[in-house]
């Protein structure tokens, strides 16, 4: 990780606009009704059912998503006592964390008073406006009665993070490290470094789990913590031992467990060399650990070792905690965050370590494979799993122990809610929407009389993807839109049929006489044709006269095939076109094809789907590798389809051995590359995931697509999306969604952007 310097620190705080984070609206406002619906008159009626349903304030306002992370700057970072003010980046960067981390709204809150009692008071009246409230950075002692008090005279979830968020993430590693050791935890000696918020906390759940306490010794800066010391507070008495120890190097002396939440450099090689076989090292003092990473390595091979750093191995991170633990105690409404909520979020990250990693997450790494052990015993900060594994737990353990105001039924919805919600199923259609944005192109709406091609065109206009134009019934349209409160005064409506259409069907239906008069169309044939929707609005695509074409809620898909080989051909190189689906799954992104247009696809129509496919996924920006799929694997059936994928993957291998394809093979062998690299190690994908499925029918391909969408397996499905016709017409599935027909505008948009930079590097 490149050093951050005070220069780019403090210009990435002050860029544009100061500090990190902002207040965004959630309703529309554009117009005076909607002005009027978010303040006077409209708000007395949400105002007046909560005074009635005091419960209803997490129906009609914004509390039930919001946290307060309150700090008065007296323990901050590393930095400590620096006033309410100096604290307020660490405040707005953990409000910025909970938000792309848990989708969590936050006000962060300095409160500029050190008397506990007032600080106490302050949080209290201002605690309505919340559904949670996150304390930070408050010194020690102070902020055990804090939070004590805080947790006892409210009814919301109140967690002081510098105690209990280091304490899950670390005690979750230690039950990891515990296995890897080959440890039991009622058997372990802890040594712990530091006395103050973080170190109490930590030792305690680690008691939780099982530690014991005549097996703890815990350091502050004096040394040892024993009955014979005469200056300790009533949080230090609590851990004081009585044995014959003074320094930290007498108690690492044999231990198994050292944990350091105190200051660089007070740990060396030689006092890791003391301590017990496998010794488990949690260095956590940030930025700089007790002892460096460097050093630990080299004072004994078997250590197993974690910092608080994300350059290196092993990051104890409180981000892996906090954004889900209040996320799953918001989701269920909770009273508190309980002891069983806090264990239930330590259990569900050492769960999820021993895991198997998925690859979005050794890319983010820049790892090729992470798996379980001395080097990985602890979730990555980016593992998407996170959101759902964690906040599920909590959400669980809330129901469980009774805090629970609201309770969750479908467990499977609340994670796919959860997923949608944080974009982890559609970031992809993000990264296309913001190219989209960036060019804006003219799409035509074939079928603009249908409500959610209507939708789909306000909202594309809108969000400013692009500039539709509805060919529709312009009565019929306007009446649409009144009946469902759509503003369409800035479409462009054209109706192709009406007699002002006259000049502009006959110029376009000569072009196309002229362009099928080899195949025997004449003039009469093609301006018959203009009165068709499709036809009309392709030719509006083919005469550069739009820039894409969105139809099918009406239309059938053969009969999109023959409008479009009429109007637009099949690009050039091509003898067939296609259509593949865009999965976006929990594993990752899948690629589909042909999930529409050849129903029984013979081997030269395979190959060239298998090379639209390559150029369709590459456009996407993925590499892609490809299995071509059957019910049976490598020649094990030598006839009917099987028979036409093996020699269509002989032929890639032979006239194409760029693309990264095999086959045919069974769906679970093209998924896991374990199970194909054992049984079959002589396939060309070894050790590759495989990311592209071509499918040797049309109703395998569809069934399968459909069937994932439908049991909630994959996030936003995009596509169809058309691969192979000249311009850039796409057609989408029968009564498909709103949303759905957004993210295939969107690709319409980016393939017309590419569509045009690639004919200008023709001229």
């Amino acid at each position: 990780m490149s050093k951050i310097t005070k220069e780019a620190a403090l210009l990435y705080h002050s860029k544009g606009k100061p500090g990190k984070i902002e207040v965004t609206p959630t309703k529309p406002h554009s117009t005076q009704t909607d002005l009027s619906l978010a303040y006077s008159p409209g708000v007395a009626e949400p105002c007046l059912e909560i005074e009635k349903h005091p419960e209803a304030v997490y129906d009609y306002t914004a509390k039930g998503n919001l946290v307060a992370v309150i700090s008065n700057g007296t323990a901050v970072l590393g930095l400590g006592d620096i006033g309410a003010s100096a604290g307020k980046p660490v405040m707005e960067g953990k409000g910025l964390l909970f938000k792309i981390f848990a989708g969590i709204d936050v006000f962060d809150i300095e409160v500029d008073e050190k008397d506990p009692e007032k600080f106490i008071q302050t949080v209290k009246a201002i605690a309505p406006t919340f559904g949670g409230i996150n304390l930070e950075d408050i010194k020690a002692p102070e902020c055990f009665e804090i939070e004590k008090r805080l947790k006892e005279e409210l009814d919301i979830p109140v967690m002081h993070d510098d105690q209990h968020g280091t304490a899950i993430i670390s005690s979750a590693a230690l039950l990891n490290a515990l296995v890897i050791a080959d440890k039991k935890i009622e058997e372990v000696t802890l040594v712990v470094s530091g006395a103050g918020a973080s170190a109490v906390a930590c030792t305690k759940l680690m008691m939780s789990l099982g530690l014991r306490k005549e097996n703890i010794i815990m350091c502050d800066s004096k040394g040892a913590i024993t009955t014979r010391r005469t200056d300790l507070n009533e949080a230090k008495k609590v851990f004081a031992v009585d044995k014959d120890v003074k320094t930290l190097a007498d108690a690492m002396n044999g231990a198994d467990v050292f944990l350091g939440l105190s200051a660089a450099d007070l740990v060396n090689k030689e006092m890791v060399r003391t301590m017990a076989e496998n010794p488990i090292v949690f260095a956590l003092a940030n930025p700089d650990p007790e002892i460096s990473y460097d050093e630990a390595m080299a004072s004994r091979e078997d250590i197993i070792f974690a910092t608080g750093r994300s350059d290196y191995p092993n990051q104890v991170n409180n981000v892996l905690g906090f954004p889900y633990i209040f996320r799953g105690a918001l989701d269920v409404r909770a009273k508190s965050i309980n002891e069983e909520m806090k264990l239930a979020a330590v259990k569900a990250l050492a769960d999820l370590a021993r895991q198997p990693v998925l690859d979005v997450v050794n890319s983010a790494y820049g790892l090729d494979r992470i798996v379980f052990g001395r080097e990985y015993f602890i979730p990555k900060p980016l593992d998407p799993r996170l959101l759902t594994t964690v906040s599920s737990a909590v959400a669980k353990a809330a129901m469980d122990s009774g805090v629970a105001r609201r309770t969750i039924d479908d467990w499977s919805a609340y994670e796919n809610k959860l997923n949608e919600m944080m974009g982890y199923s559609n970031r992809l259609i993000k990264r296309l929407t913001g190219l989209a944005k960036s060019d804006p192109k003219r799409i035509v709406f074939s079928e603009g009389n249908h409500i959610n091609m209507l939708k789909a065109a306000v909202t594309a206009q809108k969000e400013g993807i692009c500039i539709p134009v509805l060919i529709a019934n312009k009565e019929r349209l306007l009446r649409i839109a009144q009946e469902n409160d759509l503003d369409i005064s800035g479409l462009e409506v054209i109706d192709n049929r009406s007699v002002a259409e006259d000049a502009r069907r006959e110029r376009y239906a000569r072009i196309l006489a002229k362009k099928r008069e080899r195949q025997g169309w004449t003039f009469l044939e093609a301006f018959e044709k203009m009165n068709d929707r499709n036809y009309f609005g392709m030719m509006m695509v083919e005469t550069g006269e739009a820039d894409s074409l969105i139809t099918g809620v009406y239309s059938q898909y053969n009969d999109f095939g023959k409008t479009a080989m009429d109007v637009i051909g099949v690009r050039e190189g091509h003898s067939h076109f296609g259509a593949m689906h865009i999965l976006q799954t929990k594993k990752g992104t899948f690629f589909l094809a042909d999930t529409l247009i050849n129903r029984w696809p013979t081997t030269e129509t395979l190959v060239d789907i298998a090379k639209l496919t390559q150029e369709a996924v590459k456009f996407f920006s993925f590499d892609p590798v490809m299995a071509m799929l059957s019910y049976s694997n490598f020649g094990a059936d030598k006839k009917g389809s099987p028979l036409s994928v093996s020699n269509a993957v002989k032929y890639l291998h032979e006239n194409n051995p760029e693309i990264k394809i095999d086959g045919e093979m069974q769906i679970n062998f093209a998924l896991n590359k374990d199970l194909r690299d054992e049984v079959y190690p002589f396939n060309s994908l070894k050790g590759k995931d495989v990311n592209t499925l071509v499918f040797p029918n049309l109703t395998s391909a569809n069934i399968v697509s459909k069937v994932l969408t439908e049991f909630g397996y994959s996030g936003d499905s995009i596509g169809p999306i058309q691969m192979g016709l000249n311009k850039p017409v796409h057609f989408t599935d029968i009564e498909t969604s709103v949303r759905d027909i957004i993210n295939l505008t969107t690709v319409a948009v980016v393939d017309a952007i590419v569509h045009e930079k690639t004919d200008k590097r023709k001229m």
